[in-house]
């Protein structure tokens, strides 16, 4: 059940606990790709897994669109909080959820700037509320492409050719990649000097985007809708009960 499109009465007759929240960003993702990929593609997968889930309902709460970003501050567009705010709206988002009854909660996220402060918040929800949250990536749990996860590369690019072909600029593809860098910050000893993404890469892409085509989006929407219905049910069997004092 997709809650921003039904009524009150429709959610209150919903039979389950389970719910997923898609949390992305609006950021830069080069000349070719929108400013909305990664909440885009965040709720693609949250509705194609609680489509697929076949052991029950599953509540599919609208997205949260602003997210970590700020690393991308020097391309015009990109909004972002503060890790202190985007903890506050997912838990906040997350208890609206549980005093409903949905406290069985898959966050679903399509930005790598958000994984720290996500996973702070669940972990936060899950030992002090009346609720059990658990952070899910997206492009972490698609096999072997997750290697090739840069940004506005060839993942996120294949992903968007695949379900949403037309937000492409795809006469902007080959000046993506031209001005494209190979990977993510500028390292030594194991250290990131880079703070912002513009230190690095020319217009914000990183990987190669023509390396992305809709077969290879449609694969990766099916891997990562497999392991989201996995983790449903996972969630949906635990023991939500913490540990005694030991």
């Amino acid at each position: 059940m997709r809650l921003a499109d039904a009524t009150w009465t429709d959610a209150d007759a919903a039979d389950t606990d389970l719910a997923v929240v898609p949390v992305g960003s609006t950021e830069q993702h080069g000349p070719h790709a929108p400013l909305g990929t990664d909440h885009f593609t965040a709720q693609a997968v949250a509705e194609a897994g609680a489509d697929a889930y076949d052991d029950g309902e599953v509540v599919v709460a609208p997205p949260v669109t602003v997210g970590v970003s700020e690393e991308h501050r020097q391309f015009t567009g990109t909004l972002w909080v503060s890790p202190e705010t985007f903890r506050a709206t997912v838990r906040d988002v997350v208890g609206s959820l549980a005093s409903h009854g949905w406290d069985r909660v898959v966050v679903v996220n399509g930005h790598g700037g958000n994984v720290p402060a996500l996973g702070e918040v669940c972990a936060t929800i899950s030992r002090h509320d009346d609720a059990y949250a658990v952070p899910f990536t997206w492009f972490d749990a698609v096999g072997d492409h997750s290697a090739d996860m840069g940004h506005a590369g060839p993942l996120e690019t294949a992903f968007l050719r695949h379900t949403d072909p037309e937000l492409i600029r795809e006469d902007r593809v080959d000046a993506a990649a031209d001005g494209a860098s190979d990977g993510w910050g500028e390292w030594t000893s194991h250290a990131n000097l880079a703070v912002d993404v513009a230190e690095f890469t020319e217009n914000g892409v990183v990987g190669d985007p023509r390396e992305g085509d809709g077969e290879r989006g449609a694969e990766l929407l099916d891997l990562a809708t497999e392991s989201l219905c996995d983790l449903l049910a996972a969630v949906a069997d635990r023991d939500t009960d913490r540990p005694p004092h030991r």
